[in-house]
């Protein structure tokens, strides 16, 4: 008995027309020759005749038609109402499935950077669309994220050692290898743009005795960052600033910027590298943008921007290069992609997620945990299929320090969570 056979039993409607095979045809041919298939509502499909590793099943008319009309938005939003359902061993393995099947097929080239939707794309959140957009993804509640991040809350990419490091161990290297790449001294001032719930900022003052001065719209995020820098007793250390980063303008030796570039928006990189060329100084600055990119100029998927980032943007390390730092001369010191840990990243969020989905499901709703399950899962797609890249950029003034070789980096991370807090030097932070 096929796929499509066994599927067909649980579902309930019309028997397909021509048209709709035809058309479900078309839909298969834009993935072709991956190994899925895609059903009707009637059992009738399209797609490898072997066994697949994925079955996207279509359960009306509805569906078949929107991922027709506009795939990238209408897959998520018939996934999100429960009339696409996606069979295989893992949901991830099956949109890597997918998503090898457009790249190596008829992917859907960038529109060219000179046409006015671009431009509108790119062009980046006012100081109000951006409260807007943080406000409806980071204060879904601090509850929410509790269910499914690592202790400290940190929800960008973490970096695995090994295969055997949980994602706590994880989340702390990756900031340790951030401090390592900055050269971060006792009494350095830095300044965080985009700081989360505060885990870096901690990191940094408690293991590096730098004073941080951080920044976030979000305010659930800066509220809960503030409760445990108090319980860290970090306080004369830490400040969080409840600000856009637009309104920085005080001195510091260092400017780091953690998963918020891809929010800045292609139109505000100038005044981005500008603002950080008048914040550091010019014989010693060191900076560190870690962000989500793209290898080729394309938009983000348009069911993501809907559901989940509205407003983001990935931009490209050319993009970075010659709009954000070197027209404010700035030098590039080290370019590294994380590609592969995000995957990784990804994959412990979702297990943990998955475990969490009926409290999920109780604070919100089944159509929120589905959206949610296939953003995640999407997400580490992406990275699996290298749809989309994790870059984290190293730079300086001119005359900044350049380190001699990659060793520090390359040594082995230390568990630092019993080891005393340096010194800060005397002064106010910031």
């Amino acid at each position: 008995m096929s796929t499509g056979d066994v599927i067909a039993r649980d579902l309930r409607g019309p028997r397909a027309t021509t048209a709709d095979r035809w058309l479900l045809g078309q839909l298969y041919r834009r993935v072709a020759p991956a190994p899925c298939r895609f059903v009707l509502w009637d059992g009738s499909w399209a797609g490898t005749p072997d066994e697949p590793r994925a079955t996207v099943t279509l359960c009306d008319r509805a569906a078949l038609l929107g991922l027709a009309v506009n795939a990238d938005v209408y897959f998520g939003e018939a996934f999100m109402r429960g009339t696409l359902r996606v069979t295989a061993d893992d949901l991830g393995d099956a949109l890597t499935v997918l998503f090898d099947g457009l790249r190596d097929g008829q992917a859907v080239a960038a529109p060219p950077h000179g046409s006015r939707w671009w431009r509108h794309l790119q062009a980046g959140p006012s100081l109000r669309a951006a409260r807007s957009n943080v406000h409806r993804h980071y204060d879904l509640g601090n509850t929410f994220y509790r269910q499914w991040l690592d202790d400290e809350l940190v929800y960008t990419c973490a970096y695995y050692e090994t295969p055997e490091m949980s994602l706590e161990a994880a989340q702390q290297a990756k900031m340790e290898l951030v401090c390592r790449k900055l050269q971060l001294r006792p009494g350095d001032r830095v300044i965080e743009a985009g700081c989360g719930w505060g885990a870096l900022a901690r990191y940094m003052a408690r293991h590096f005795g730098v004073r941080v001065r951080a920044f976030n719209v979000s305010a659930e995020q800066i509220a809960y960052a503030r409760e445990a820098t108090a319980r860290a007793g970090l306080t004369s250390q830490v400040e969080f600033v409840e600000a856009d980063y637009r309104t920085i303008d005080e001195p510091c030796d260092v400017f780091v910027s953690v998963g918020m570039l891809e929010h800045v928006g292609f139109g505000h990189y100038e005044a981005l590298g500008a603002l950080m060329q008048r914040v550091l100084p010019r014989d010693r600055g060191r900076g560190l943008l870690h962000f989500i990119g793209r290898s080729t100029a394309a938009p983000l998927n348009a069911w993501i921007r809907r559901r989940i980032f509205p407003g983001a943007y990935p931009p490209t390390l050319s993009e970075v290069c010659a709009h954000v730092l070197e027209p404010h001369g700035f030098t590039v010191t080290d370019v590294e992609n994380l590609r592969p840990h995000y995957a990784r990243t990804l994959a412990d969020w979702r297990r943990r997620f998955e475990r969490a989905a009926p409290d999920v499901a109780r604070m919100f709703d089944d159509v929120f945990v589905r959206a949610w399950r296939l953003y995640l899962a999407g997400s580490e797609a992406s990275f699996r299929s290298g749809s989309v890249e994790l870059f984290q950029v190293t730079f300086g003034t001119v005359s900044a320090p350049v380190p001699w070789t990659r060793h520090a980096l390359c040594a082995p991370m230390p568990d630092r969570r019993s080891e005393p807090r340096p010194e800060a030097a005397p002064g106010a932070a910031g």
